[in-house]
């Protein structure tokens, strides 16, 4: 067995393909219309398809927000300033760049979906998390 990828739920895959794709800078991989997944093995999905799928329900209407304080999605960025700079006038900020405890420098975000983002810069350079 292997995990592949997580797949996060949206409410619009359009809104959420543009700001992971054009604001973030990921790549498609692929594009099946519901489901888009980027490169790096992350994954987004549009709620009312997915929820109907795997639990067979109606989905909650589209006005309520998907993420969750449980959930916070990483991503590294080796120009963290340059990053934040790029970032921090087109996004719901949490906090701007800060030192935690551990050395690493980071800020976090919300997505369309409230969704909780964080870019870090890496770690090490032969660390692969």
């Amino acid at each position: 067995m292997r995990f592949v990828n997580p797949i996060i739920f949206v409410r619009d895959i359009g809104v959420a393909t543009a700001f992971y794709r054009d604001l973030l800078g990921l790549t498609v991989k692929a594009d099946h219309g519901t489901i888009v997944i980027f490169k790096g093995h992350f994954a987004i999905h549009d709620a009312s398809a997915l929820i109907e799928t795997v639990w067979g329900v109606a989905a909650p209407p589209k006005t309520e927000p998907l993420g969750q304080p449980n959930l916070l999605l990483y991503f590294e960025d080796e120009d963290i300033d340059a990053c934040f700079a790029r970032l921090s006038g087109k996004v719901d900020l949490i906090h701007p760049i800060i030192e935690q405890a551990w050395g690493q420098r980071v800020f976090r975000f919300y997505d369309p979906d409230r969704h909780a983002v964080e870019i870090g810069e890496p770690l090490a350079e032969d660390e692969d998390l």
